[in-house]
Protein backbone atom coordinates (compact mmCIF):
# COMPACT_ATOMS: atom_id res chain seq x y z
CA UNK A 1 0.00 0.00 0.00
CA UNK A 2 1.48 3.40 -0.84
CA UNK A 3 1.97 6.30 1.40
CA UNK A 4 -1.07 8.25 -0.37
CA UNK A 5 -3.50 5.44 0.51
CA UNK A 6 -2.27 4.80 3.96
CA UNK A 7 -2.94 8.44 4.80
CA UNK A 8 -5.38 11.02 4.99
CA UNK A 9 -5.06 14.26 2.67
CA UNK A 10 -4.95 17.67 4.77
CA UNK A 11 -6.01 19.68 1.99
CA UNK A 12 -8.84 20.62 3.71
CA UNK A 13 -10.50 17.64 4.95
CA UNK A 14 -10.27 14.07 5.69
CA UNK A 15 -11.56 10.78 4.75
CA UNK A 16 -12.80 8.71 8.02
CA UNK A 17 -11.22 5.35 8.30
CA UNK A 18 -14.20 3.63 10.19
CA UNK A 19 -17.72 4.15 9.44
CA UNK A 20 -19.81 3.85 12.33
CA UNK A 21 -23.08 5.11 11.95
CA UNK A 22 -24.28 6.10 8.45
CA UNK A 23 -24.41 10.11 8.08
CA UNK A 24 -26.85 10.94 5.20
CA UNK A 25 -26.82 14.94 3.32
CA UNK A 26 -30.82 15.36 3.67
CA UNK A 27 -32.37 15.78 0.34
CA UNK A 28 -35.46 15.05 -0.07
CA UNK A 29 -37.86 13.43 -2.95
CA UNK A 30 -34.78 11.57 -4.60
CA UNK A 31 -32.04 11.37 -2.65
CA UNK A 32 -28.97 11.79 -4.11
CA UNK A 33 -26.57 11.29 -1.64
CA UNK A 34 -25.76 9.14 1.09
CA UNK A 35 -22.75 8.14 2.92
CA UNK A 36 -21.44 6.23 5.37
CA UNK A 37 -19.09 8.03 7.71
CA UNK A 38 -17.65 8.67 11.12
CA UNK A 39 -19.62 10.37 13.64
CA UNK A 40 -19.09 11.13 17.34
CA UNK A 41 -22.42 10.15 18.98
CA UNK A 42 -23.52 13.28 21.38
CA UNK A 43 -26.53 13.49 24.26
CA UNK A 44 -29.40 15.26 21.98
CA UNK A 45 -31.93 15.34 24.67
CA UNK A 46 -34.64 14.38 22.47
CA UNK A 47 -38.22 15.01 22.65
CA UNK A 48 -39.95 18.16 22.07
CA UNK A 49 -39.62 21.08 24.03
CA UNK A 50 -41.22 24.66 24.85
CA UNK A 51 -39.43 27.98 24.41
CA UNK A 52 -39.03 30.14 27.95
CA UNK A 53 -40.46 33.23 28.33
CA UNK A 54 -37.22 34.86 28.01
CA UNK A 55 -37.53 34.39 24.20
CA UNK A 56 -39.37 33.69 21.24
CA UNK A 57 -41.76 30.99 20.93
CA UNK A 58 -41.58 28.03 17.84
CA UNK A 59 -45.02 29.66 17.28
CA UNK A 60 -43.71 33.41 17.03
CA UNK A 61 -40.61 32.06 15.19
CA UNK A 62 -42.51 30.45 12.95
CA UNK A 63 -45.38 33.41 12.34
CA UNK A 64 -42.64 36.10 11.85
CA UNK A 65 -40.33 33.81 9.57
CA UNK A 66 -41.77 31.22 7.97
CA UNK A 67 -42.11 33.35 4.66
CA UNK A 68 -38.56 34.01 4.58
CA UNK A 69 -38.21 30.18 4.44
CA UNK A 70 -37.99 28.53 0.87
CA UNK A 71 -38.43 25.10 -0.19
CA UNK A 72 -35.77 24.20 -2.93
CA UNK A 73 -36.20 22.09 -5.55
CA UNK A 74 -33.19 21.15 -7.98
CA UNK A 75 -33.68 19.02 -11.57
CA UNK A 76 -30.49 17.29 -12.56
CA UNK A 77 -29.94 15.55 -16.31
CA UNK A 78 -27.53 12.61 -15.87
CA UNK A 79 -26.85 9.21 -17.48
CA UNK A 80 -29.25 6.27 -16.16
CA UNK A 81 -29.10 2.72 -17.06
CA UNK A 82 -32.23 1.35 -18.63
CA UNK A 83 -33.17 -1.75 -20.67
CA UNK A 84 -31.46 -0.53 -23.38
CA UNK A 85 -28.56 0.93 -21.96
CA UNK A 86 -27.47 4.22 -20.70
CA UNK A 87 -29.50 7.19 -21.54
CA UNK A 88 -30.60 10.20 -20.35
CA UNK A 89 -32.74 10.81 -17.68
CA UNK A 90 -33.81 13.66 -15.32
CA UNK A 91 -34.00 13.40 -11.22
CA UNK A 92 -34.92 16.01 -8.83
CA UNK A 93 -33.55 16.95 -4.83
CA UNK A 94 -35.54 18.67 -2.64
CA UNK A 95 -34.16 21.09 0.06
CA UNK A 96 -34.61 23.80 2.17
CA UNK A 97 -32.95 27.60 1.86
CA UNK A 98 -33.97 30.79 3.42
CA UNK A 99 -33.57 34.51 2.60
CA UNK A 100 -30.62 36.67 3.66
CA UNK A 101 -30.98 39.51 1.84
CA UNK A 102 -33.84 41.53 0.88
CA UNK A 103 -32.27 41.85 -2.62
CA UNK A 104 -32.90 38.28 -3.16
CA UNK A 105 -30.01 36.21 -1.91
CA UNK A 106 -30.78 32.89 -0.21
CA UNK A 107 -28.63 30.72 1.47
CA UNK A 108 -29.01 26.47 0.99
CA UNK A 109 -26.38 23.78 1.45
CA UNK A 110 -24.29 22.77 -1.69
CA UNK A 111 -25.27 19.41 -2.05
CA UNK A 112 -29.28 20.56 -2.51
CA UNK A 113 -28.17 22.64 -5.81
CA UNK A 114 -24.83 19.97 -7.22
CA UNK A 115 -24.17 16.79 -7.62
CA UNK A 116 -20.68 15.31 -9.10
CA UNK A 117 -21.76 13.84 -12.38
CA UNK A 118 -24.77 15.41 -13.18
CA UNK A 119 -26.08 18.45 -15.14
CA UNK A 120 -28.08 21.10 -13.29
CA UNK A 121 -30.88 21.92 -15.29
CA UNK A 122 -32.56 24.51 -13.24
CA UNK A 123 -33.40 25.25 -9.15
CA UNK A 124 -36.44 27.23 -8.30
CA UNK A 125 -37.60 27.99 -5.00
CA UNK A 126 -41.06 28.09 -3.14
CA UNK A 127 -42.05 30.86 -0.99
CA UNK A 128 -44.89 30.35 1.80
CA UNK A 129 -48.08 32.50 1.28
CA UNK A 130 -51.01 32.66 3.48
CA UNK A 131 -52.87 29.85 4.55
CA UNK A 132 -51.63 26.72 1.80
CA UNK A 133 -51.02 28.78 -1.08
CA UNK A 134 -47.39 29.33 -2.29
CA UNK A 135 -45.17 31.60 -4.80
CA UNK A 136 -42.33 29.39 -6.84
CA UNK A 137 -39.85 31.71 -8.64
CA UNK A 138 -36.77 30.65 -10.55
CA UNK A 139 -33.41 30.76 -8.89
CA UNK A 140 -29.83 31.48 -10.04
CA UNK A 141 -27.30 29.64 -8.53
CA UNK A 142 -24.50 32.47 -7.74
CA UNK A 143 -21.94 30.24 -6.42
CA UNK A 144 -21.52 26.69 -4.81
CA UNK A 145 -18.46 25.75 -2.03
CA UNK A 146 -18.47 21.64 -1.65
CA UNK A 147 -16.14 22.03 0.96
CA UNK A 148 -18.20 24.10 3.48
CA UNK A 149 -21.74 22.37 1.31
CA UNK A 150 -22.93 25.90 1.33
CA UNK A 151 -24.57 27.65 -1.76
CA UNK A 152 -25.91 31.00 -2.38
CA UNK A 153 -29.05 31.22 -4.58
CA UNK A 154 -30.12 34.47 -5.96
CA UNK A 155 -33.95 35.61 -6.99
CA UNK A 156 -35.29 38.67 -8.56
CA UNK A 157 -37.18 40.03 -5.59
CA UNK A 158 -40.02 41.98 -7.61
CA UNK A 159 -41.36 38.44 -7.97
CA UNK A 160 -41.85 37.15 -5.10
CA UNK A 161 -42.97 41.16 -3.43
CA UNK A 162 -41.61 42.35 0.01
CA UNK A 163 -39.13 39.83 1.17
CA UNK A 164 -38.83 38.56 4.92
CA UNK A 165 -35.36 38.73 5.64
CA UNK A 166 -34.09 35.90 8.18
CA UNK A 167 -31.73 37.37 10.91
CA UNK A 168 -28.10 36.31 11.27
CA UNK A 169 -26.73 35.32 14.73
CA UNK A 170 -23.26 34.39 16.04
CA UNK A 171 -22.54 30.55 15.48
CA UNK A 172 -19.44 31.72 17.87
CA UNK A 173 -22.15 32.40 21.35
CA UNK A 174 -23.92 29.30 21.05
CA UNK A 175 -24.27 27.00 23.95
CA UNK A 176 -25.12 23.48 24.57
CA UNK A 177 -28.59 22.98 25.85
CA UNK A 178 -29.63 26.53 23.72
CA UNK A 179 -33.42 25.80 22.52
CA UNK A 180 -33.61 26.47 19.02
CA UNK A 181 -35.88 25.46 16.43
CA UNK A 182 -35.65 24.24 12.65
CA UNK A 183 -38.15 25.44 9.28
CA UNK A 184 -37.98 22.48 6.38
CA UNK A 185 -39.11 20.65 4.27
CA UNK A 186 -39.03 16.87 5.53
CA UNK A 187 -39.39 14.39 3.40
CA UNK A 188 -41.43 16.75 1.10
CA UNK A 189 -43.82 17.98 3.85
CA UNK A 190 -43.12 21.43 3.25
CA UNK A 191 -42.41 24.36 5.76
CA UNK A 192 -42.49 21.88 8.86
CA UNK A 193 -41.45 23.29 12.16
CA UNK A 194 -39.53 21.10 14.77
CA UNK A 195 -38.15 22.14 18.02
CA UNK A 196 -34.73 20.97 19.99
CA UNK A 197 -31.90 22.17 21.95
CA UNK A 198 -28.12 22.23 21.09
CA UNK A 199 -27.07 18.79 21.91
CA UNK A 200 -23.47 19.10 21.69
CA UNK A 201 -20.45 21.61 19.59
CA UNK A 202 -17.14 21.69 17.98
CA UNK A 203 -18.73 18.57 16.26
CA UNK A 204 -16.50 17.93 12.85
CA UNK A 205 -19.11 17.28 10.30
CA UNK A 206 -17.68 15.93 6.38
CA UNK A 207 -18.80 17.91 3.69
CA UNK A 208 -19.61 16.31 0.32
CA UNK A 209 -16.12 16.40 -1.10
CA UNK A 210 -14.65 14.79 1.97
CA UNK A 211 -12.58 18.18 3.55
CA UNK A 212 -14.16 18.65 7.42
CA UNK A 213 -16.51 21.22 8.22
CA UNK A 214 -15.19 22.38 11.40
CA UNK A 215 -17.32 23.94 14.66
CA UNK A 216 -20.56 22.06 13.72
CA UNK A 217 -23.53 22.32 15.71
CA UNK A 218 -24.95 19.29 16.76
CA UNK A 219 -29.08 19.38 17.54
CA UNK A 220 -31.96 16.63 18.48
CA UNK A 221 -34.56 19.02 16.63
CA UNK A 222 -35.70 16.47 14.47
CA UNK A 223 -34.22 16.71 10.92
CA UNK A 224 -34.83 14.45 7.66
CA UNK A 225 -34.20 14.74 4.33
CA UNK A 226 -35.69 17.66 2.60
CA UNK A 227 -34.75 19.87 6.14
CA UNK A 228 -30.95 20.21 4.25
CA UNK A 229 -30.00 23.87 3.31
CA UNK A 230 -33.08 25.02 6.40
CA UNK A 231 -32.28 27.30 9.38
CA UNK A 232 -31.32 26.77 12.72
CA UNK A 233 -32.58 29.46 14.87
CA UNK A 234 -32.38 30.21 18.25
CA UNK A 235 -35.08 31.52 20.72
CA UNK A 236 -33.99 35.31 19.72
CA UNK A 237 -35.11 34.41 16.03
CA UNK A 238 -31.58 34.19 14.84
CA UNK A 239 -30.56 31.90 12.37
CA UNK A 240 -27.47 30.29 13.99
CA UNK A 241 -26.58 26.95 11.83
CA UNK A 242 -27.79 25.58 8.02
CA UNK A 243 -29.07 22.22 8.89
CA UNK A 244 -27.24 19.82 6.63
CA UNK A 245 -26.84 16.08 7.62
CA UNK A 246 -28.44 13.54 10.21
CA UNK A 247 -26.51 10.19 11.66
CA UNK A 248 -28.93 7.36 11.73
CA UNK A 249 -28.62 3.94 11.84
CA UNK A 250 -31.95 3.52 10.37
CA UNK A 251 -32.31 6.39 7.77
CA UNK A 252 -34.31 8.48 9.94
CA UNK A 253 -34.04 10.85 12.37
CA UNK A 254 -32.67 10.23 15.71
CA UNK A 255 -31.88 13.18 17.12
CA UNK A 256 -28.49 13.23 15.72
CA UNK A 257 -29.00 16.58 13.64
CA UNK A 258 -25.82 18.38 12.36
CA UNK A 259 -26.00 22.45 11.14
CA UNK A 260 -23.31 24.08 9.42
CA UNK A 261 -22.22 26.88 11.60
CA UNK A 262 -22.99 30.19 10.61
CA UNK A 263 -20.00 31.90 10.89
CA UNK A 264 -18.95 29.60 8.31
CA UNK A 265 -21.29 30.12 5.92
CA UNK A 266 -21.45 33.96 6.16
CA UNK A 267 -17.61 33.98 5.32
CA UNK A 268 -18.30 31.85 2.37
CA UNK A 269 -21.54 33.72 1.47
CA UNK A 270 -19.51 36.40 1.13
CA UNK A 271 -16.39 35.64 -1.15
CA UNK A 272 -19.36 33.80 -3.53
CA UNK A 273 -20.81 37.14 -4.03
CA UNK A 274 -17.81 38.92 -4.62
CA UNK A 275 -15.78 36.07 -6.58
CA UNK A 276 -18.27 33.45 -7.33
CA UNK A 277 -15.76 30.68 -5.64
CA UNK A 278 -14.20 30.27 -2.12
CA UNK A 279 -9.99 30.62 -1.49
CA UNK A 280 -8.65 27.39 1.01
CA UNK A 281 -5.52 27.75 2.99
CA UNK A 282 -3.31 25.08 1.90
CA UNK A 283 -0.77 23.17 4.74
CA UNK A 284 0.32 20.58 1.63
CA UNK A 285 0.57 17.22 4.15
CA UNK A 286 -0.97 13.50 4.33
CA UNK A 287 -1.31 12.66 7.72
CA UNK A 288 -2.81 10.16 10.54
CA UNK A 289 -4.35 10.44 13.99
CA UNK A 290 -1.87 9.42 16.54
CA UNK A 291 -3.04 8.21 19.94
CA UNK A 292 -0.94 7.21 22.88
CA UNK A 293 -2.03 3.72 22.57
CA UNK A 294 -0.45 3.90 18.82
CA UNK A 295 2.15 5.95 19.75
CA UNK A 296 3.42 3.98 21.99
CA UNK A 297 2.77 0.66 20.25
CA UNK A 298 5.10 2.30 17.57
CA UNK A 299 7.70 3.55 19.84
CA UNK A 300 6.82 7.37 18.88
CA UNK A 301 7.26 9.98 21.30
CA UNK A 302 4.47 12.41 20.78
CA UNK A 303 0.80 12.22 20.20
CA UNK A 304 -1.61 14.05 17.48
CA UNK A 305 -1.04 14.00 14.17
CA UNK A 306 1.88 11.73 12.23
CA UNK A 307 3.08 13.10 9.34
CA UNK A 308 3.12 10.66 6.70
CA UNK A 309 4.26 12.51 2.96
CA UNK A 310 4.78 16.47 2.56
CA UNK A 311 3.08 17.24 -1.09
CA UNK A 312 6.92 19.27 -2.72
CA UNK A 313 6.32 23.04 -2.67
CA UNK A 314 3.96 23.16 -0.32
CA UNK A 315 3.65 25.52 2.58
CA UNK A 316 4.65 22.52 4.89
CA UNK A 317 7.68 21.36 2.64
CA UNK A 318 9.01 25.30 2.55
CA UNK A 319 8.86 25.29 6.61
CA UNK A 320 11.28 21.93 6.68
CA UNK A 321 8.57 19.16 7.53
CA UNK A 322 9.02 16.13 7.43
CA UNK A 323 7.38 13.01 6.02
CA UNK A 324 7.72 9.09 6.70
CA UNK A 325 9.65 6.90 5.09
CA UNK A 326 8.38 3.31 5.44
CA UNK A 327 5.03 1.93 6.33
CA UNK A 328 4.36 -0.35 9.56
CA UNK A 329 1.14 -2.07 11.30
CA UNK A 330 -0.70 -1.69 14.32
CA UNK A 331 -3.60 -4.18 15.06
CA UNK A 332 -3.51 -4.71 10.58
CA UNK A 333 -4.15 -0.77 10.26
CA UNK A 334 -1.33 0.66 8.31
CA UNK A 335 1.00 3.53 9.63
CA UNK A 336 3.71 5.38 8.00
CA UNK A 337 6.21 5.83 10.23
CA UNK A 338 10.04 7.93 10.13
CA UNK A 339 8.17 11.66 9.91
CA UNK A 340 7.43 14.43 12.23
CA UNK A 341 4.40 14.44 14.68
CA UNK A 342 2.47 17.60 14.86
CA UNK A 343 1.38 17.95 18.62
CA UNK A 344 0.15 21.54 18.38
CA UNK A 345 -0.96 24.31 16.66
CA UNK A 346 -0.87 27.82 17.93
CA UNK A 347 -0.33 26.75 20.99
CA UNK A 348 -3.50 24.42 20.86
CA UNK A 349 -3.12 20.57 21.50
CA UNK A 350 -3.85 18.68 18.05
CA UNK A 351 -5.55 15.65 18.81
CA UNK A 352 -6.38 14.04 15.80
CA UNK A 353 -6.00 14.47 11.65
CA UNK A 354 -9.54 15.91 11.13
CA UNK A 355 -8.74 18.18 14.55
CA UNK A 356 -5.91 19.60 12.43
CA UNK A 357 -7.82 19.90 9.19
CA UNK A 358 -10.47 21.90 11.04
CA UNK A 359 -8.22 24.18 12.54
CA UNK A 360 -6.43 24.95 9.24
CA UNK A 361 -9.72 25.54 7.11
CA UNK A 362 -10.79 28.72 10.21
CA UNK A 363 -7.32 30.22 8.23
CA UNK A 364 -7.00 32.37 5.11
CA UNK A 365 -3.92 32.26 2.74
CA UNK A 366 -1.36 34.01 3.52
CA UNK A 367 -1.82 33.04 6.78
CA UNK A 368 0.97 32.27 9.35
CA UNK A 369 0.70 29.50 11.53
CA UNK A 370 2.85 27.50 14.30
CA UNK A 371 3.45 24.22 14.75
CA UNK A 372 4.45 22.02 17.44
CA UNK A 373 6.66 19.74 15.96
CA UNK A 374 8.23 16.19 17.57
CA UNK A 375 11.05 15.08 15.63
CA UNK A 376 13.42 12.23 17.13
CA UNK A 377 12.16 12.52 20.43
CA UNK A 378 12.73 16.25 20.31
CA UNK A 379 10.24 18.72 20.45
CA UNK A 380 10.68 22.14 18.35
CA UNK A 381 8.46 24.89 16.58
CA UNK A 382 7.87 26.10 13.06
CA UNK A 383 6.53 28.76 11.58
CA UNK A 384 4.19 27.84 8.49
CA UNK A 385 2.80 30.34 5.78
CA UNK A 386 -0.23 28.79 4.35
CA UNK A 387 -0.85 29.26 0.82
CA UNK A 388 -3.96 28.70 -1.17
CA UNK A 389 -5.09 25.21 -1.63
CA UNK A 390 -4.65 23.95 -5.17
CA UNK A 391 -7.58 22.91 -6.79
CA UNK A 392 -6.43 19.47 -7.60
CA UNK A 393 -6.07 18.84 -3.27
Amino acid sequence: MSVRTAAATIGLGVVAAVATMAVMLGTGLVPVKTETRTVIEGAGAGGTVAMTSTGLTPTQIYDKYARGVVEVVTTFAGPALGPWGLSESSQQALGTGFVVSKDGYILTNAHVVSQEGLKRDGVTVTFKDEGSSTTEVDAKVVGVDDSSDVALLKIDPSDVGDLTVLPLGDSDTVKVGEQVVAIGNPLGYDFSLTTGVVSALDRELQSPNGSIIPDGIQTDAAINSGNSGGPLINTRGQVIGINEQIASQSGGNQGLGFAVPINTAIKVMEQLKSDGEVKYAWLGISGQTLTQDVASALGIEGEGVLVAEVADGSPADKAGLRGGSKQTFVQGQPYVVGGDVITAIDGQEVTSMEELAGTIATHDPGDKVKLTVVRDGKTMEMTVTLSEKPSSS
